[in-house]
């Protein structure tokens, strides 16, 4: 084969670097699309058997990953640069301009650095958590099913009819293979729950629907299949101008879609960039909902932003009207601007984030989307599928019955048949079967039974035909059509049944007590299934939907999942924390209820999807508060429910792991999926649990909310103490005829608070607070920020008035004293206030921050007693202070710890609420 032929021509028309006119692609896909496979083959330089892994790896080599660049991780480089967008960064960033400008260079050194510290501390913290989740997120990869072929192999092209291919065996050709390894030419297999892995080439399918909405918006699948040569020349003279969109060919699927039923077989025309998706990646993937903490954090940036474009030009108006000094009054302004500027922000919320993922890998938990933490902790309603949560998801076949009520060997056989035979996604019951392995054996499969043809499954018919070729005797043989799914489904195409051997008319009172019996078996926790067939001459021909009428009812088939022994106590747990859970599921309303009773689940009342379906919006919204059940759903149904919860004002989390959980996955403010899950459903989560249980995601709402809280203590922190320290800066520079702090000692002291606030993330929150749910309130932010702020305050005057009267530094001589006495004050009053404000109770004696905390906080003090003393402290003009000063300053501080108490027990009154 000559590769470099197909690779020049799929970059010249795919490469998004030679800025191809639109139209010019889609011709490609089209012409691909109009020709029979033969000439797919030819055009893409491959065959049916596939490519040789040494063919792959040169063009792998050639094309690159089939990875979509908005997908990758950003270079250290660019993350460190974007690091330098945060509005807090730029403020300080035109500050430092500012004092440049002004040939302030010790105040230009100093915000350089301390820009140079934030930067640097939020771009380690980032680089070391993006490490951390790309390993994280390798764990969780996602695979695609190819035929490679050995050297040797014929490479001679086929055309292969869709019946013959159906009885095709798995080989020792087909693997798994992760979706970047896939290159041009790669033969790969489709089956329900697959992510479409790139774009494709249909070869054959059945009853193939794909769901498109990534591209299109359409929630609606749409079915796509091979066209004759005959439907291909229509389609393509159809299609044959300008507005032609290629996601409408119906034999060509595109990365980004995936698959709601059915199954195919397809050829790689297209990988990575190169790929339709690829081309839209800038639109689709670079964008990302705005989350409910992307709006709390925006909205809390702002206010501040804001705060600080008020307070700083005031303060300029007061020191230069009143010292007739512009110069250094813009200078002191300067400083105080970035005092009032939390440059750790960034960085805070970062550590928070990243040490919250941490936590949770420790519970085997992956968390994909960092924000999702804190959502998950913000969380007050959970929302879960039965299978795997309630109960073990390790399911039993107990029971195969006939239509009386008695064991049937035979059901188990044509139950088994089914199974064995099915080729799309097998669930836990097909595998529950599939362990009666013997029936193989006694059956003789592999020489008496050929498959010829199957009707997949899906959600609305819920049921699955395959259809085999059966030995009768001699030479003689039947077509045999073999159907399993919802008893109720199943009676639909019934119009007979087998009783003893016997195949009697379907009658209404018959009906009636093989309904009783499936109810029976479900009360009794069972999931219960049916099983009928048809015999038909024998015939190799496609079959579809249409053919499932006319069936025989053979029985039922029994399965036990048993409920999970941790099921109750991590459902106390969840309620402990104040987090309703609500079951949604497509199993029957009997069964269900038998498991919530079993795990000590309270439920108000079940509403039927079916019930559902004829709600109008407003009154889903009322129902979905009085239910706590949801039974029989369909996919789009449970995605209903999950929107009107939101809608409520609810944050929702939603647990899945089947196809029919995407839509509900991507709803929710969190979604929650397992590694086990089908492909589509695990790139809808934000969340991936290596363990399915909720044990598990009570840990991660506790965690969700500690990060939270540490985050929200810090804001707290620092908005109440700028707001305390900007009042006492007001009323100083109305009254001393010289500035109350120097500009270079501010951004000292603010470097210095900086530093005892970076063990934050590291401290604990208290058992109270984590029992409650928390959501981003800046209204709350303001309204602590004026009631504690003007605290600080009050004792700044008090020790504004120490240093004026009782130490006489009341002149412009004197001032290094005054500076250096509210320096101290000032510096050790804020380190304080992070153990006033971590916890309601009384700090120290009720709840005591963890040692990082601790630590940083007496190291901050120690730096901020000796620095007046040093060499460092006479540079900035600081002077030692008299040791009797201390006195008086630990009666303050303590003074100030008290009065703090006391305010912080009337807010809580007040407001029912502290952090």
């Amino acid at each position: 084969m000559n590769d470099n032929s197909i690779l020049n021509k799929i970059k010249n028309y795919f490469s998004p670097s030679t800025h191809q006119k639109k139209d010019e692609r889609n011709q490609f896909l089209l012409k691909l699309s109009s020709l029979n496979i033969k000439q797919v083959y030819h055009e893409l330089q491959t065959s049916s058997h596939g490519l040789t892994d040494e063919e792959a790896e040169t063009r792998l080599s050639e094309q690159g990953k089939n990875e979509i660049i908005s997908e990758k991780p950003m270079a250290w480089y660019w993350m460190l640069l974007n690091n330098f967008r945060n509005p807090f960064i730029i403020v300080l960033v035109i500050l430092g301009v500012a004092s440049y400008l002004t040939r302030d260079i010790r105040a230009t050194v100093l915000v350089t650095i301390m820009v140079i510290i934030s930067v640097f501390l939020r771009f380690s913290q980032e680089y070391r958590s993006e490490k951390s989740a790309e390993v994280l997120r390798s764990m969780v990869r996602t695979n695609a099913t190819v035929r490679r072929k050995s050297l040797g192999e014929d490479t001679t092209i086929m055309i292969e009819s869709s019946i013959e291919k159906s009885n095709e065996k798995k080989s020792n050709e087909k693997r798994e293979l992760s979706i970047a390894e896939l290159v041009p030419g790669d033969i790969i297999y489709l089956s329900a729950g697959d992510m479409i892995p790139a774009d494709i080439r249909l070869i054959r399918s059945k009853d193939l629907y794909i769901s498109q909405s990534t591209l299109t918006g359409e929630s609606i699948p749409v079915e796509k299949y091979d066209l004759d040569e005959i439907m291909q020349a229509k389609f393509k003279t159809d299609a044959n101008d300008h507005q032609f969109n290629p996601i409408d060919l119906n034999n060509m699927c595109f990365m980004g879609s995936s698959v709601v039923s059915g199954f195919g077989k397809a050829v790689v025309v297209a990988t990575g960039e190169r790929t339709f998706f690829g081309s839209l990646a800038k639109k689709i993937l670079g964008y990302h909902p705005e989350t409910s903490f992307d709006k709390g954090i925006n909205n809390v940036t702002w206010i501040l932003i804001r705060f600080i474009s008020l307070m700083v030009p005031i303060i300029f108006i007061i020191n230069g009207f009143f010292k007739q000094d512009w110069q250094e009054a813009f200078l002191f302004s300067i400083a105080v601007a970035v005092g009032l500027t939390p440059e750790m922000l960034p960085m805070i919320v970062t550590a928070n984030l990243a040490k919250g993922a941490v936590a949770m890998s420790k519970f085997k938990v992956i968390v994909k989307r960092l924000h999702s933490i804190q959502i998950l902790g913000a969380m007050d309603i959970l929302c879960s599928d039965k299978t795997g949560t309630l109960t073990q998801d390790r399911i039993i076949l107990e029971k195969y019955l006939d239509t009386n009520g008695l064991d049937s060997f035979r059901v188990l056989e044509y139950g088994f048949l089914n199974s064995y035979f099915q080729s799309g996604l097998k669930n836990m019951l097909d595998k529950a079967i599939l362990d009666h392995g013997q029936i193989e054996h006694q059956l003789n499969i592999e020489k008496d039974f050929k498959k010829i043809d199957e009707i997949p499954f899906d959600f609305l018919r819920k049921r699955l035909t395959v259809v085999v070729s059966r030995k009768t005797s001699g030479s003689k043989s039947e077509s045999l059509l073999i159907c399993k799914g919802s008893v109720e489904q199943l009676l639909d195409i019934c119009s007979n049944l087998e009783e003893n051997g016997i195949i009697l008319p379907k009658l209404a009172e018959k009906t009636q007590q093989i309904i009783q019996l499936a109810n029976k078996l479900s009360a009794e926790g069972f999931r219960v299934i049916g099983v009928a067939y048809k015999k038909l001459p024998p015939m190799e021909r496609l079959f579809s939907v249409q053919d499932e009428c006319d069936f025989i009812l053979l029985g039922l088939m029994a399965f036990l999942d048993p409920p999970k022994e941790s099921a109750s106590e991590a459902i106390k747990i969840l309620k402990q924390h104040n987090v309703t859970i609500k079951i949604l599921t497509g199993d029957n309303e009997i069964v269900t209820q038998r498991i919530c009773e079993e795990v000590n689940l309270p439920f108000k009342n079940i509403v039927l999807g079916s019930e559902i379906e004829a709600l109008s919006e407003q009154q889903l919204a009322i129902k979905v508060e009085e239910a706590s059940v949801f039974a029989k759903l369909q996919p789009l149904q449970k995605a209903r429910i999950i929107q009107a919860l939101k809608g409520n004002g609810h944050i929702v989390g939603f647990l899945g792991d089947g196809i029919n959980d995407a839509a509900a996955l991507r709803d929710a403010d969190v979604g929650i999926s397992v590694d086990t899950a089908t492909d589509i459903a695990r790139e809808s989560a934000d969340i991936i649990l290596l363990e399915k249980s909720l044990l598990v995601l009570g840990e991660g709402v506790v965690t969700g909310r500690e990060v939270y809280g540490n985050i929200i203590k810090y804001i707290k922190m620092t908005t109440s103490s700028n707001f305390g320290n900007v009042f006492s800066v007001l009323i100083a520079s109305a009254f001393l005829p010289f500035l109350p702090m120097l500009p270079l000692q501010i951004l000292i002291q603010n470097l210095l608070y900086d530093f005892s606030q970076l063990s934050t993330p590291w401290d604990k929150m208290d058992k109270e607070f984590l029992m409650k749910r928390r959501t981003w309130d800046a209204n709350g932010i303001v309204r602590f920020m004026i009631c504690i702020g003007p605290i600080s305050s009050i004792f700044d005057m008090t020790t504004f008035a120490l240093l004026w009267y009782v130490y006489e530094a009341n002149s412009i001589a004197t001032q290094a004293l005054f500076q250096s006495g509210w320096f101290v004050e000032g510096l050790i009053s804020q380190t304080l206030i992070i153990h006033m404000i971590r916890t309601k109770k009384i700090p120290f004696l009720q709840s005591m921050a963890t040692l990082p905390v601790i630590l940083t906080t007496l190291l901050v003090i120690a730096l901020g007693v000796y620095l007046p003393f040093s060499n460092i402290g006479k540079d900035v003009d600081l002077i030692p202070l008299p040791a009797s000063y201390f006195i008086f300053l630990i009666i303050t501080l303590l003074s100030y710890c008290f009065l703090t108490q006391l305010v912080k027990i009337w807010y809580i009154k007040k407001f029912k609420a502290w952090l």
